[in-house]
């Protein structure tokens, strides 16, 4: 079975594509251009490389969040696109299980975290589970950072985009017992994606395109401006 995986929650755009055997492909790029800029042609270099074509596709998997509110919506529109457009099914990844994947076999507990802007951290708490899998401990969520850190009292593996925001306030607060994944390990892989989407697709965990959403966890500040201003006028 040929999954294509997608991850545009962060700055890091990833795009894999895997079968039951092995990864075929995978292409990501850590720039500033937008998704919407950059995603259709890397998909379209990806296949074209990998000599397959779209309908040859046999199940999509997107990350859903938390993480970037426009990247999100730009990754899963176009994966609606593409299953919609092929009736092809589609499974919907955490982007912090899948960020934590990537560690599948640490001997600590994970930590992905992710920027959520004003001291503010997307997150949860993964373990693995010995057999190329990661349980998880603690749903995702936004919180504070010093509020996240002071509930880990064991040693713990931190990834993800925040790392580089946080890293010595985590040093300071967990002392030895703060570990950090290797750059290699450390951004959102679609290969991942694609992963834990095939492990649901071989389940029969499908996804109904016409009310798959991001997971935003909280809103977007332009929600929160827009209330406001509406407020304001009612007032």
């Amino acid at each position: 079975m040929k999954v294509l995986g997608i991850d545009t929650a962060t700055i890091m755009g990833s795009i894999g594509l895997i079968d039951d055997d092995a990864v075929i492909a995978e292409y990501s790029l850590n720039i500033k251009a937008t998704h919407s800029e950059r995603l259709m042609p890397a998909a379209d270099k990806l296949l074209k490389d990998a000599g397959i074509e779209l309908k040859d596709i046999d199940g999509f998997a997107v990350s859903i969040g938390p993480g970037s509110f426009t990247g999100l919506r730009i990754g899963l529109a176009t994966v609606k696109g593409f299953a919609m457009g092929y009736n092809k099914p589609i499974a919907a990844v955490s982007t912090l299980e899948a960020l934590a994947f990537n560690l599948a076999f640490a001997e600590y507990q994970v930590c992905p975290i992710l920027d959520a802007r004003k001291n503010g951290v997307y997150t949860a708490l993964f373990k693995s589970d010995r057999k190329g899998g990661m349980k998880r401990i603690a749903q995702d969520r936004a919180a504070d950072i010093n509020a996240v850190l002071n509930e880990l009292n064991d040693d713990t593996i931190f990834l993800g985009d925040a790392v580089s925001l946080y890293r010595d306030i985590i040093c300071n607060k967990l002392k030895d017992k703060a570990h950090f994944a290797s750059k290699t390990r450390n951004m959102p892989s679609g290969a991942s994606v694609a992963e834990l989407g095939l492990l649901k697709l071989h389940k029969g965990i499908i996804e109904d395109v016409s009310n798959l959403t991001p997971f935003y966890i909280r809103r977007s500040e332009a929600e929160i401006n827009f209330e406001k201003k509406n407020l304001a006028l009612r007032g």
